[in-house]
This record gives structure tokens, sequence and C-alpha cells, in this order.
């Protein structure tokens, strides 16, 4: 591959929309595992071998474009990455034009939006670039001026030369900026500093939104593009034995129809096509086309067997001896099994891509959730250079996991391919929520037991489930059944310190349907055990659930947050007859706290009265976002937790639309109150870390109020 490519300052800003002279530098890492980046020019380019990231460019007329390398599906991507940026190059967020950036692992660098990794993983690379950039305009001004550097400073876009006030803007210094080697060695701004960074700015894709300027896949539009809809096997895994397209043809408009593939964890999964000038027109045409799917050689389950499958792998690790005699050493034993549904990942924009494929190139357009992961894969399946692979992210409504893969992107390359013409292919709400991946069904068997410190002294959890993938035969090869490994995702990592005795595990169930990530993946429903079962044992020991909790939880950093969550939900006024519950998880290097207040209405019923929601996410950039993104974390749980799970039955989805698939409703929404605790940490996650917590501290609230255990999701609040 020529890694000089499209590198030049030219290209780049011929591809960037961008005209005249500009001073546009990014970052990258000339070593693997070199912790810190180097800061280089577009020039300068074509020589790196490696990565390059965080493109920001400085016109004449002194506009900064700032080239947002992660896709933007709610998160804040938008505004944070700019708004870090824009704080050490001293210039307002007025003054920046965001854009997106294509997939391009040696421009801008790894770019996943999974993990909560967008801040947490880059931001020191982000205040670098911005740092460098003002030190080389602020250097341009001095020679200017025949000054030292040191008597000059940058502020709103301009240099300054302090002892005369002397100001020139950044547009009159691109220039001679241009040809100033960046510094390596900048230094960055206290907290105390900060003008931009930690403050609530008015998100800059709102606007966008409402006023429906901003462009989301379903918006997209090429000239001549066609539209596609798929008839898919809803067992998954069928073939397709045969079709009958002639009712389908004779639709006026229909332009094409045939069998296509799409790639699901490497297995290919078969559907029929149908290809027209109009959404409406091909939807109508798929109505009328008639298949027969071959659905020999694989299981037919429904839910019933599919956790009765899951109960018995439950009970087949060996025990290990150590836990056994910890457990039986234990002055009280308390054991438990937990129940999670499948769920489906219900993005309100359903899954769409635009495709247009030629000889020897290929471009995308959509809600895409992971560019480079995309164009990897469909370089390597329909053997075009990477470099020939263009992948365009829009804006997303919502991605939760299942924009990041590859299956979709790749079903409208072949279908572009096969009509030789731009096509949008477009997942109907049906399609969306019935053809998977989903997040699979668990069970969790919990054992554990106090001293007579009323201490945890044993504490183990055995899970069966699906592991992620396209799903398993029945007769495939049984992988061993471990125990001891790993922790317990979702968990607080002081558990692991103050517990003497704790022991995990998985067993992998088999099934044909296709699994995957979903938010806040494995904490999302590991987490609903573990703290749940944590409450168990502080009830068994009788101890108050947050005292219990801050007992093993003993880093300082923990006890500010009990402390904290303590003050703000006003623990201590909870009386004999309330409802509160709490609960305490760990994940992407954030730590959340929620404290649930339930109570019962004049009709009897349980009804949800506050939300309080602690975060501890380290250093971070706008707190409007981290409020937005727990409250939206929290709304998600609670549809999770007492509205909605995928069944299936003969081994099909059976719920396909929010009729069935109920979504929480606006007055079923409590008051929530989010804080953000204040510490020199290095910087967490936020999208996914506010889910998991949500559904223990509800359900141990119930407990609390009514003395009823919940044990499996999803409940009814009415039938408690």
């Amino acid at each position: 591959m020529d890694h000089k490519r499209g590198f030049s300052r030219r290209t780049f800003l011929q591809q960037a929309g961008l005209s005249g002279i500009a001073l546009t530098i990014g970052c990258y890492w000339p070593a693997l595992g070199k912790s810190v980046g180097e800061i280089i020019h577009t020039d300068d380019a074509k020589d790196a071998a490696t990565e390059l990231m965080t493109w920001i460019s400085i016109d004449g007329t002194g506009k900064v474009t700032i080239f947002n390398h992660r896709s933007e599906m709610g998160q804040g991507t938008w505004q944070a990455i700019p708004q870090i940026i824009a704080e050490e190059l001293e210039v307002s967020m007025d003054q920046v034009s965001i854009r997106f950036a294509t997939a391009h692992p040696k421009k801008y660098g790894p770019q996943p939006q999974e993990g909560s990794f967008s801040i947490r993983g880059w931001y020191q690379q982000l205040l670098r670039v911005g740092a460098s950039a003002r030190e080389m305009l602020i250097e341009a001004a001095a020679k200017q001026w025949n000054v030292n550097t040191t008597e000059c400073y940058a502020e709103n876009g301009q240099v300054i030369h302090r002892p005369t006030g002397k100001r020139l803007s950044y547009g009159e210094l691109v220039k001679d900026a241009a040809q100033i080697k960046p510094p390596q060695q900048v230094k960055l701004k206290e907290r105390k500093d900060y003008k931009i960074i930690g403050k609530s700015l008015h998100r800059n894709d709102t606007a966008l939104k409402i006023n429906g300027s901003a462009i989301f896949g379903l918006d997209k539009k090429l000239p001549g593009m066609l539209y596609a809809v798929v008839e898919r096997n809803p067992r998954f895994r069928g073939k397709v034995k045969s079709f009958d397209d002639s009712a389908t043809k004779s639709v006026n408009g229909v332009k094409h129809v045939f069998k296509v593939q799409r790639a699901v964890f490497g297995l290919l999964l078969e559907g029929v096509a149908v290809v027209a000038d109009s959404l409406w027109t091909a939807m109508k045409g798929r109505k009328l086309l008639k298949v027969e799917w071959d659905d020999d050689g694989f299981e037919h389950l429904g839910s019933e067997q599919l956790y009765a499958r899951m109960q018995q792998d439950l009970y087949k690790p060996l025990p290990s001896d150590i836990f056994e005699t910890a457990l039986k050493s234990s002055s009280a034993i308390i054991e438990s099994v937990y129940e999670m549904p499948y769920q489906s990942h219900s993005c309100m924009e359903p899954l769409n891509c635009i495709a247009d494929v030629k000889e020897n190139s290929i471009e995308i357009w959509g809600p895409i959730q992971e560019a480079q992961w995309i164009q990897a894969d469909l370089s390597e399946r329909l053997h075009i250079p990477i470099e020939n692979v263009t992948v365009n992210m829009t804006f997303l409504g919502g991605g939760f996991g299942r924009k990041a893969f590859t299956d979709y992107p790749h079903e409208a390359a072949l279908i572009s391919k096969e009509v030789k013409a731009p096509v949008q292919v477009m997942w109907t709400r049906e399609d969306d929520m019935s053809m998977g991946p989903f997040r699979a069904g668990s069970l969790y068997r919990c054992r554990g037991g106090v001293d007579t410190q009323k201490r945890i002294f044993s504490f183990q959890i055995i899970s069966a489930s699906q592991f992620m993938g396209p799903g398993e035969d029945k007769d495939a090869q049984p992988q061993p059944v471990t125990v001891n490994t790993g922790g317990l995702a979702g968990l607080a990592s002081d558990y692991y310190k103050s517990i003497p005795h704790y022991s995990f595990g998985g067993v992998q169930t088999k099934s044909p349907i296709p699994t995957m990530w979903w938010r806040a993946p494995g904490a999302n429903v590991d987490a609903f055990a573990g703290e749940s079962f944590i409450d168990e044992l502080a009830h068994l020991a009788l101890q108050d659930p947050l005292e219990f909790r801050k007992a093993h939880l003993s880093s300082d950093r923990y006890q500010a947050l009990v402390n904290k969550l303590a003050e703000i939900s006003n623990w201590e006024s909870r009386r004999k007859n309330d409802g509160w519950g709490v609960a305490i998880t760990e994940c992407f290097g954030s730590m959340v706290g929620q404290v649930v207040k339930v109570s019962r209405g004049q009709d009897k019923k349980i009804r949800i009265d506050k939300v309080f929601a602690l975060i501890d996410c380290g250093w971070y950039v706008n707190p409007d976002i981290i409020r937005a993104q727990l409250e939206g974390s929290i709304v998600m749980a609670l549809g999770a937790a007492v509205n909605h799970a995928t069944h299936f039955k003969d081994g099909k989805a059976v719920e396909k639309n929010f009729n069935t698939y109920l979504m929480p409703r606006i007055n079923e929404i409590p008051e929530i109150e989010v804080h953000i605790m204040e510490n020199d940490e290095k910087p967490g996650g936020v999208g996914e870390p506010g889910l998991p917590a949500f559904a223990p501290a509800l359900c141990n609230a119930i407990f609390d109020l009514t003395g009823k255990r919940i044990r499996k999701l999803p409940f009814s609040l009415e039938d408690v």
C-alpha cells in the first residue's frame, strides 16, 4: 500500500473543502507502544509510517476547522472534542467549524466509538494539538514583531504583545505559522485556568437537529440513487431455497430482485433484495415477494427452551474446593439465581446505509459508529485496496453498539455492486428489531456468605449465557467450563481487595441466535446480578445497604463517592416504611452510584419517585453532556428493566415493533438528579457507565419497600 497517497496539504484541503493557505496540523504515533504522539504538518504526513489523527486547520480568514474523527450518536463528541482543542488553541466555540472526518487510519488514527473511549482515550493528544497550534501562531507573531515569544500570549483567536498591546489575528499569522515546525513539548493549562473545558456550553449540534439541517443516515441522498429493502430469514441461519418475484416485478418502479448475503461474525446470512426507484416502491414490492427458506440443520428454539438450557448450564462448572470450603466457613450463607432477558438495540433511527461500489472503489455513507472497522471489513471482503474504501459518517439516531457492526454496510455494498449504482438500503423497524444480533439473555447463580464481623467472606457468581457471536449449532464442540477467571463486569474494583474469597465464571450456552454487545456491554447484565446480590448479603448481615458497601469500598476515591451519594440523596433521612435502593458500579474507567426512591401511590401501585445519580468520571469536559448522558442511560435502563424484552418462538423473534417492545413513556420517567464528582483523576467514560447501576438500585428499593426481591427482568411495576 502506498502510505503517501492523499497526504499533501493541497489534497487535504481539497478533500476537506477548505481553500487557500492554512495552518493544518495533526498528531501521529511514529512507533508502536509510544504513549505520546508527535505533532506534525500535513506536508510532513507523507513521511508518517503510522497513524495520524485530530486534524485542525486555520485558514487566512482566521476560520478554525476541527475534524471530529469520532461518530456522533448523541453522546456529545461533536461538542466535547472541539471544546478540548479550542481550550488550548485559545479560540471561542463560535469561532470553530466542526466537520466529520472520514475513515482514515493513517490520517486520523483509531476511530472506534465504543467503550466510552473518545475523551478518556485521546484527551491528552487533543489538548496537545490545540496547544501546539497556539504556540506556532505565537512564534509567528513574535517573529513579525521581532520580540521574544515570552512577551506574547494568545487569546480569542489573536496573538497579543503584552508590553505594547499590539495584536495579530490567527488569519494574519497562518502563512508564517505554516512554515514553523510544530513544537513537541508544550505546556498545557492547569484546570483552574480553563475557560472552556468544564463549562456547560450549549451543544453546537442541537440547533442543527432542531431545525432539521443535521444530516442523519436517513437524510443522505445521492444523484441517481436507488433504494433497497431485504427480505431476510426470520430464523437467521436459514438459506434461500427459492423465491418467486413475479408479483414483485409487476410493481412499477421495481428494478431488481436477487439473493444477497451479509456477514455476521463470519457467518453469511441470506436474504432477497428488492431494489426500486423509491423506498415505498421497494417496500411494496417486498410485500409481494414469496420466499421459500431452507431451515434445516439448526435448532428452532423458543425462549422457554433457551432458558431451560441456560438453567442446565448454570450447574455445570465443577466446584472449587477452595471456594466451597470458604462458603462453608461463612457464618451465614445465601444463594440466588438472577435472570436477564434478550434485548434488541431498537435505536430510534433504524439501520440504513448508502453504498456506491465501482470497479476498484467503494464509498459508504450512513450512521456509522465505527468507521475504520467497516472500512477494513469492506476492503477485505470485496478485495478493494483499503485506501480506495471511503466511509463517510453522518449523525446517528442512536447506536448502542449495533451501528459499530459491519453487516449492514457489507450487505449494502453487495447490493450496489450487483446493480452497478449507488443504493440506499433501508431496514424497516421490524427488520431492525427482529433480525439481530441481540443482547444475549443470561442466568446468574450467586452464592455467598458473611463472617461474624458482618463482612462478606465468600462471594461467587457463575453465569450461563450465549457468548457474543453468530450463534452455535447444538452439535458444536463444547467449550471448557471455567471458574475463577477474571472478574464481574460492572463490579466495583475495591470488592476484589476487601472480599477474601471470590470466584467468577461463565458457561457458554449454545443457540443459533446471533448475539452481540449492547450499551455498557457485560456490565449491563452482570451488574444487575452483582449489585443485587451485594444487597442480599447486606440484609443477611443486618446492615444498612449503603454503609455495608462503604465498609467494603476502602479506597479514598470510593469513600468520597459513597459519602457524596449519601449526602445528595439525604440517605440518613430514610425511614422504616420507605423504599430506598442503592447500587454502585464501575466500568469504562468511571464509577457510578445511584439511589432510587420508590413508594406506593393511592392506587397501591409502585411508583418511582426519584433517582439520584452520581458519577466519578475524573477529568471532564462539559457537565451538561454528562448530565444528559446519565439521564438517557437511566431512561434506557428503565425500559430494559420494566418495559421490554425480546422473546423467541420457533426460532423467530416475537417482538417486531414498539406496540409489543414497549418503551418508557414520558409520564413514566421519574425525576432524575445528576451530580458529578470533582477530582483530578484521569478521565473515564460517560456514555455507558450511567446505565448498569439503575436496575439493581430500583429492585433493591422495591425490596426495601415491599420485602419482595426482584430477580428476573423485565418485571411489571404494577404487579409488584
